[in-house]
């Protein structure tokens, strides 16, 4: 056995079933032990790409996902994406080739330091210098991947070491590991915090987002009976029905749901990372903000919680329930204001106007999706409307990043979204801007033979900045561009492209693509102009009384 067929079974020992990724020469001999091995190798034609694709198979699985890439070159193109990882607190594992450590016949060829770039990127970065080594350090790899908070490790390969024989290691098997609950004390304080208040109100933020958190969640929030808002990132935590939904922060202040937030005297804030732009200011004069996570508060200008509850963040809220429920006769006092900011909210959501408004996207969107189908947006001007628009109603069925916040992430955490569930209606959100960053992924899709259905909102301009230009009151500069005809770019990938016509068409349209089955793009136009009258000129009348 050599060190790559090593690497391999220590994967396989990890339940890993796939690797993402564009291989190097420096690679050779760990393909050829994927290769014989049970793991699917799934080429991308971007290594930014594979590591989205990794990062969200953790988001959605709780379990790192693996890509792979050579050296330098390709190394440093996963960068973005363990950025993307380490900010959203995603599982992931990535694994680099690199010249021989114990001679080296080329020299500095291509030969880039990745340990050192990768380890303000991760939460752990290491070269491999022994084949022996190699069980302990793909399992320690998992456990600090996986671990909360989650996110990004780094494994360096080098080609003589991957070319090493080695006599037989035991692997080191996975074990289960339990959290600690919070303590009774703790949460006798809370319980008591809670009782007390007059206006609760429930924020559920990123890490609300677990997979393993849905059920606890919702259980929580049904048997307190106290209204509920989210984050961006912590959209979908609660299943849907509970009628205890208020909104989404989509923005930091003067939106709709802001008029709850405002008036509540605590926050119990479940899972809230300030990675994530925040969704309310605190200040002197604010509610109090109880913070419940699997880690103490990062204490920011914008988020310092005056009491936190700490612990595994489901048992624990099932501890709180159990001394709270049928005993909070305040539960529901902010519950008034939930249907006028819905209404809101929803306000034009079926207006007929060409191109469309952002609005009538998403409320068409929301119409041919089932209540398991999943969008993955990318970042763009549309993800507010759908993080202030979308309802969801199943956990992690609107994938959205609020962290990074980076381009080109939609179309390859679709792919992925749709390897995973490939039962599941999955569909692609992207701006023109964001979609041509990744655009070549289009062929891995249709190889992978994947149901996907592809959006993109076409305004041939970088949206989102224009908009901030204008809001800031400079002039209208740098900011456009032209695009190929995406009818016939789908084309020359094999696929169906469709051009929305009409204001009635989106929906019909995109219920074809889903019924056809296989990979799909529609390209609509889009209307930016509600940006500047809803939350711009509109917020600024929402007074906050």
């Amino acid at each position: 056995m050599n060190g790559a067929e090593l690497l391999v079974a220590a994967l396989e020992n990890e339940g890993v079933r796939q690797i993402f990724g564009v291989p190097g020469e420096e690679n050779l001999a760990f393909v050829e032990a994927l290769r014989r091995s049970s793991i699917e190798l799934v080429l991308t034609r971007h290594e930014q790409a594979a590591a989205f694709m990794a990062a969200t198979h953790g988001r959605l699985t709780g379990k790192a996902g693996v890509c792979l890439s050579t050296l330098g070159p390709g190394a440093l193109n996963f960068t973005t994406g363990a950025a993307y990882a380490l900010l959203g607190a995603m599982p992931m594992i990535m694994i680099t080739g690199q010249k021989g450590i114990l001679s080296r016949k080329q020299a500095g060829f291509q030969v880039v330091d990745m340990v050192s770039t990768m380890t303000p990127l991760t939460k752990m970065a290491h070269q491999i210098v022994s084949a022996r080594t190699i069980p302990t350090l793909v399992r320690e790899a998992f456990r600090v991947a996986q671990q909360e908070r989650p996110g990004p490790v780094h494994l360096e390969l080098p080609e003589d070491i991957a070319a090493d024989a080695v006599a037989e290691v035991a692997l080191v098997p996975p074990h289960a590991v339990d959290r600690p609950i919070a303590p009774k004390e703790a949460l006798d304080r809370a319980a008591e915090l809670i009782r007390a208040a007059e206006r609760p109100l429930v924020m559920l933020g990123a890490a609300a987002s677990r997979p393993r958190l849905a059920q606890a969640l919702s259980s929580f929030v049904r048997r307190l009976q106290i209204p509920f808002f989210n984050t961006q990132m912590g959209k979908g935590a609660v299943s849907g029905g509970s009628g205890l939904y208020m909104g989404t922060a989509a923005l930091t202040e003067r939106d709709y749901v802001h008029r709850a937030i405002d008036r509540a005297d605590l926050i119990i804030s479940i899972g809230h990372d300030t990675v994530e732009k925040p969704p309310f200011l605190m200040g002197p004069k604010g509610p109090t903000v109880l913070h419940i996570g699997y880690l103490p508060a990062v204490v920011e200008e914008v988020f310092r919680p005056q009491a936190e509850l700490i612990g595994d963040v489901g048992p624990s809220l099932g501890l709180l329930a159990d001394r709270l429920e049928g005993k909070l006769p305040n539960a529901g006092a902010l519950l008034a204001l939930r249907q006028e900011i819905l209404d809101r909210i929803a306000e034009r959501a079926e207006e007929s106007r060409y191109p469309l408004t952002p609005q009538r996207i998403v409320h068409d969107v929301r119409q041919v999706m089932p209540e398991d189908g999943i969008v993955c947006l990318d970042n763009g001007m549309f993800k507010i409307w759908f993080a202030r628009n979308y309802r969801t109603r199943v956990a992690n069925t609107l994938l959205l990043d609020n962290a990074l916040a980076t381009m080109g992430a939609g179309l390859p955490s679709a792919i992925m979204a749709a390897q995973l569930y490939p039962s599941r209606r999955v569909l692609a959100v992207c701006g023109d801007g964001g979609f041509m960053m990744n655009s070549q992924e289009l062929e891995t899709a249709v190889r992978l033979k994947l149901n996907l259905v592809v959006l993109i909102l076409q305004d041939n301009a970088y949206g989102m900045i224009r908009w901030k230009q204008a809001v800031d009151g400079y002039p209208d500069f740098g900011m456009s561009f032209g695009n190929p005809d995406f009818v016939a770019y789908a084309a020359a990938y094999g696929i169906k492209g469709s051009r929305v016509q009409g204001p009635d068409d989106l929906a019909p349209t995109l219920e074809h693509a889903f019924k056809g089955r296989g990979v799909h793009l529609v390209a609509t136009p889009v209307d930016y102009a509600e940006n500047m009258r809803v939350l711009v000129n509109e917020l600024r009348e929402n007074k906050i009384d």
